[in-house]
């Protein structure tokens, strides 16, 4: 375990060695048997059966809600289940149908209402978006993503945390986002505070349709200007800052830092921006509630096995086929979920810094006491720096902190929570929509 020091420049991640060996116990025989149970049932597409017992999108439902329930009862019922659903009407959803998520909640020892989110969707397509009879095996669009998931809830479901943990296994991502939003508005409408989602899609791959492979990195989208709070934030944060510095971002940079203590043979290439160009992933509908959201992916991607028949043309093999996974690379992206599960959950909240300093030559933050700190990290950066680079360590009694001779205008400032045991929170940037909870406007005079 890392331990802290009192002055100067630290590293970001504190008391990495539990979440590493628990990450040791995911199993890659686990997670093909699972990829291999969900291509069994053909297709999964949003608007498949419902009720066959062994083909379509309910079939899958059933299977994944079965295992989730499989792991609670090997626990002491340690997970509840439930199945968030709406009926939706949209471009891609022609008649009105019912949209149905599978979740399992983890409730926390100490801070029930502090949760992170682990996503994935459980649909997969075809060319056609709107084809609900062809095999759609969708292998690591998103197989992948859903089962480690699955396999997060087996490994976690066995220690117990201070905050609370959802293993959400989601439908309707290729019809627009449809289950995101569902669990984005089950989490406000029971009043969860909502301190991360790490949404796991495509990420059982390592070789790109160009023959490229690539079995050290794993990408980490973020958004960098919160997108959350619109046009009431755009004139804030062009006067104080926050381009860089959504909640979402430090995410990244927090995750970045994480696995550098792994030791899996792995990297995160963070990727600044919502996710790949012009497209989407179901992070986006928590980003668009005003929770702060991440989306992993392959290092490259391969377009022929993306939303493709099952073909082949001119030698070239098309399809989301189980065959061309890569099952140790996913295993390792998995771990780093687990790892990161376990750090957030035992860490308390980021606080929500404020900062002052124009026209000054010292600094000021000031933030509220968060009850489960026991101490806090003022961090700060040049203003053109990637990573945090300098810090201080306060009491769990600090409120503020003034940095002499440190100038506002040419570094940003924020300010991390640590637990007893010494886990650090991601850090919460002291600028317009920093803090890790959906934004509120400023009442207007």
């Amino acid at each position: 375990m890392r331990k802290l020091t009192m002055m100067g420049a630290l590293p970001l991640l504190i008391a990495a060695a539990q979440p590493a060996q628990i990450a040791d116990q995911v199993s890659e025989q686990k997670l093909r048997a699972n990829v291999e149970k969900l291509v069994s049932f053909g297709t999964r597409h949003t608007l498949s059966s419902q009720t066959d017992p062994k083909r379509g999108i309910g079939a899958a439902l059933n299977w994944a809600e079965d295992e989730l329930q499989s792991y609670s009862k090997a626990c002491g019922n340690c997970l509840t289940t439930a199945r968030p659903a709406d009926t939706v009407t949209n471009r891609r959803i022609p008649n009105p149908t019912k949209v149905v998520d599978v979740i399992a909640v983890q409730k926390g020892t100490e801070r029930p209402n502090d949760v992170v989110i682990i996503t994935g969707h459980i649909d997969s397509r075809v060319t056609d978006v709107m084809d609900v009879t062809s095999d759609a095996p969708g292998a690591n669009d998103d197989g992948s993503g859903t089962v480690a998931v699955i396999e997060a809830a087996r490994v976690l479901s066995k220690h117990k945390f201070p905050a609370t943990i959802v293993y959400g296994v989601l439908s309707g991502e290729e019809q627009g986002l449809v289950g995101a939003k569902i669990l984005a508005d089950y989490a406000k409408a029971h009043g969860w505070n909502v301190i991360a989602n790490l949404n796991n899609d495509i990420i059982g791959g390592s070789c790109g349709s160009n023959g490229v492979c690539d079995d050290a990195h794993v990408r980490v989208f973020s958004e960098g200007p919160r997108w959350q709070g619109g046009p009431d934030l755009r004139q804030p944060q062009r006067s104080l800052g926050g381009e860089n510095d959504s909640p979402s971002r430090n995410l990244s940079r927090w995750l970045d830092t994480l696995v550098d203590d792994l030791s899996l043979g792995l990297d995160v290439r963070q990727i600044w921006r919502n996710d790949r160009f012009g497209r989407g992933g179901d992070h986006t509908e928590f980003l668009n509630a005003g929770y702060p959201a991440v989306r992993f992916s392959v290092a490259i991607e391969n377009y022929n096995e993306q939303h493709q028949d099952l073909r082949t043309e001119n030698g070239v093999e098309y399809g989301d086929t189980i065959d061309k996974m890569d099952f140790p690379y996913l295993a390792k992206v998995t771990k780093l979920n687990i790892a990161a599960l376990a750090a957030l959950a035992s860490a308390p909240p980021p606080p929500a810094p404020k900062v002052e300093g124009a026209l000054s030559t010292d600094t000021t933050l000031k933030w509220a006491p968060v009850p489960a700190a026991t101490g806090y990290i003022v961090r700060w950066r040049p203003t053109d720096a990637a990573h945090w680079e300098n810090s201080v360590r306060l009491s769990a009694t600090a409120t503020g902190h003034v940095l002499k001779g440190i100038r506002v205008d040419d570094f940003v400032f924020g300010v991390s929570s640590v637990s007893k045991d010494g886990y650090e929170s991601p850090v919460a940037s002291a600028v317009p929509g920093g803090a890790f909870q959906p934004y509120v406007p400023a009442p207007k005079q």
